[in-house]
C-alpha cells in the first residue's frame, strides 16, 4: 500500500496552480479510463499516469484508486473533483472573456504630429475612427526640431511632419497642406507695417532658429540660414516648439518662419504673421516606416487625403 508523507515536498509552490495536471484529473474523472483520456489531450497514456502522480503528490494523499478492470475517484478524489470543477470552470470562463474583450478591443495607431492638428485633420481623425471602429488614434505632439526620431524608433506608427523627408527607412505615403510661407513678428517691428516681405528681407532681420536633431536638409528647408540670393540671415536664440518661438518674437525683435495654416492657427494681438515672397511653398506629409506599412496606415491616409480634397 502507497504511504503519503504529510510533509511539504521541496522546491514545490503551491501559488501556481499545476494546470496540466489539473486538466488531466478533470478529464479522467469523466472518462475513468486512462487511455480515453490520453486521446482526449493528444498524450500518452503513460503520460496521464505521470501528470495524475504528480497532482497526488502535489496534495498529498490519493486521488483515483486504481485495479486492472477499472479506474475510480477516492472518496477524497470525489470531494476535490466536486470543489475543483466549478472553480475550473470559473477560470476557463474568465479566461474566455477577457480573450473575447481583447479580440473586441481597439488597436491604437499612435500618429505623432508637428505643430497644430489642423480642423481637416481632426476631422479625418474623427471619420476614420467612426469607419474604422477596431482601431483607435492616439496623439503625440512632435517636437518641431524633431520631426522622424519618433517615428523610426518604432515609437509611433507615423508622423505628420513638414517635409521634405528623405531618410532611407521612411515611406511618405501622403503629401498635403502646401502652404505659402509668413514671417511672425512683433507688431511692433518695422515687418509688421509690410503687406508682404521679400525673401531678400530676411537677412535684415534675425530668425529664431529651430532647434533639435532633425537632419540638416530638413533645417535648411524649415530654417533657414541663407537667402535664396545666398545672403546670411542672422539668427537669435532658438526654439524646438511652435509656441516657444512666438514668445520669443512677442518680445523681441526677432522673426520666425511658419507656414499659413500655422499662423492662422496661432493668431495673436501681439504679433502679426507677414506672408514671404520668394521662398518655396511647405507641406505635410503623413511618413511611416516602410517595414511597417500596413493596410491601416494606408486607410489613414486616404481619410487624410480625402479631408483635404473633398468639400466639407
Amino acid at each position: 500500500m502507497m504511504e503519503w508523507s504529510n510533509e511539504p515536498r521541496v522546491g514545490v509552490k503551491m501559488s501556481e496552480p499545476p494546470m496540466r495536471e489539473i486538466e488531466c484529473f478533470l478529464v479522467l474523472a469523466e472518462e475513468l479510463h486512462f487511455g480515453r483520456t490520453g486521446e482526449r489531450l493528444f498524450i500518452s497514456q503513460g503520460r496521464v499516469s505521470q501528470l495524475i502522480s504528480g497532482l497526488e503528490r502535489r496534495i498529498g494523499t490519493s486521488l483515483v484508486a486504481r485495479t486492472s478492470r477499472r479506474v475510480h475517484l477516492t472518496e477524497f478524489g470525489a470531494e476535490f473533483l466536486a470543489s475543483l470543477a466549478p472553480a475550473h470552470r470559473a477560470l476557463v470562463g474568465v479566461i474566455e472573456d477577457a480573450q473575447s474583450r481583447a479580440r473586441n478591443m481597439p488597436t491604437p495607431l499612435r500618429v505623432g504630429f508637428q505643430g497644430a492638428i489642423y480642423d481637416s485633420i481632426a476631422a479625418a481623425v474623427s471619420r476614420f475612427e467612426i469607419e474604422h471602429p477596431q482601431t483607435c488614434v492616439t496623439i503625440k505632439e512632435l517636437p518641431l526640431g524633431d520631426p522622424f526620431s519618433d517615428v523610426l524608433a518604432g515609437r509611433i506608427d507615423a508622423a505628420v511632419a513638414l517635409l521634405p523627408v528623405d531618410e532611407p527607412e521612411l515611406t511618405t505615403g501622403l503629401v498635403f497642406s502646401r502652404q505659402p510661407q509668413t514671417l511672425a513678428v512683433s507688431v511692433h517691428h518695422p515687418f509688421s507695417e509690410l503687406g508682404v516681405i521679400d525673401a531678400e528681407q530676411l537677412a535684415q532681420i534675425c530668425l529664431v532658429p529651430i532647434t533639435g536633431p532633425a537632419p540638416d536638409y530638413w533645417q535648411r528647408v524649415n530654417s533657414p540660414s541663407t537667402t535664396p540670393g545666398g545672403a546670411t540671415i542672422p539668427t537669435q536664440g532658438g526654439a524646438s516648439t511652435v509656441q516657444e518661438g512666438l514668445s520669443q518674437v512677442a518680445f523681441s525683435q526677432v522673426g520666425l518662419i511658419l507656414c499659413a495654416a500655422t499662423a492662422a492657427y496661432s493668431q495673436r494681438s501681439d504679433i502679426t504673421f507677414v506672408p514671404i515672397n520668394g521662398l518655396p511653398e511647405s507641406a505635410l506629409g503623413l511618413v511611416w516606416r516602410t517595414d511597417l506599412e500596413s493596410p491601416r496606415l494606408r486607410a489613414f491616409a486616404k481619410a487624410i487625403e480625402e479631408a483635404h480634397t473633398c468639400p466639407a
